[in-house]
């Protein structure tokens, strides 16, 4: 098992993404500490785990709080020890074009996406450095690295994540400390089912338009990235075994974008 023994915190890992890599870090041997603003959601995903043979607890955890945030980080530290591996996956979407855009959905896209981010990795950062070491990844996207139409915050944000990550690999080097982002395609999660009839909406197309010829018209395949292929890359980065990889965008989207 490749993650035996580390102690891992995910964030917005009750369900999609965070899920799949809460669930395969368990698989892997990892102890979990499975976090959501929805304390039933996490309960289920740790349960799930602890019924399959692996060790986790559910965490309620709002990523904008700072508060919660570290009490989350802390109580993990006190249970099992310390903390080896976090990944800032908590996130939202909002569809709109940037002339209709309000402020206040440009402040929470921004808040859960980055501000999220920042107060993770500084709890994180601090059991890390106390241990001599550790991974801290983000769930980045494609849109990292490129923008598309209507998603301003979220493009914003997650360029935001790369930058993050990079100042994280640079400061966190001397303490033991990598970073990487995880960039995907489109993922069928219930944040991304939630988009295409939005997308359909304002750009007036039908939804099927929306995933072939918006999501989906760029990959090589015209394929969706799964939750496995996701869930795969994150256990890879968080048992690689040295500094040679950190500071990195990894996309994982089909072709979408290549770098």
């Amino acid at each position: 098992m490749r993650l035996e023994n580390r102690i891992a915190l995910i964030t917005g890992a009750g369900r999609g993404i965070g899920r799949a890599v809460a669930e395969h870090y368990g698989r892997e041997g990892a102890r979990v500490a499975v976090a959501d603003l929805d304390y039933s959601t996490a309960q289920e995903v740790a349960e799930h785990i602890n019924s399959a043979g692996g060790s986790a607890m559910a965490l309620a955890m709002d990523v904008t709080d700072e508060q919660a945030v570290e009490r989350g980080v802390n109580s993990v530290v006190e249970a099992w020890g310390g903390l080896d591996i976090v990944l800032a996956n908590a996130g939202i979407q909002h569809i709109a074009p940037l002339d209709q855009l309000s402020f206040n959905h440009w402040r929470q896209v921004m808040s859960v996406h980055l501000d999220g981010a920042f107060l993770l990795t500084r709890s994180a950062l601090q059991a890390m450095y106390a241990k001599g070491g550790g991974t801290i990844l983000y769930m980045g996207s494609v849109h990292s690295l490129e923008a598309s139409p209507l998603k301003a915050p979220y493009v914003a944000a997650k360029h935001g994540m790369l930058g993050l990550c990079r100042a994280v690999a640079k400061e966190g080097a001397e303490h033991g400390v990598r970073s990487n982002i995880i960039c995907p395609g489109f993922v069928r999660t219930p944040l991304v089912d939630k988009q295409i009839p939005e997308q359909a909406q304002a750009l007036g197309i039908s939804e099927e338009d929306v995933i072939s010829k918006v999501m989906l018209k760029n990959t090589v395949d015209g394929e969706f990235t799964t939750l496995a292929d996701v869930s795969e890359l994150a256990v890879y980065l968080a048992a690689f075994p040295s500094a040679a990889l950190t500071g990195q965008s990894i996309v994982v989207s089909h072709g979408w974008h290549m770098q």
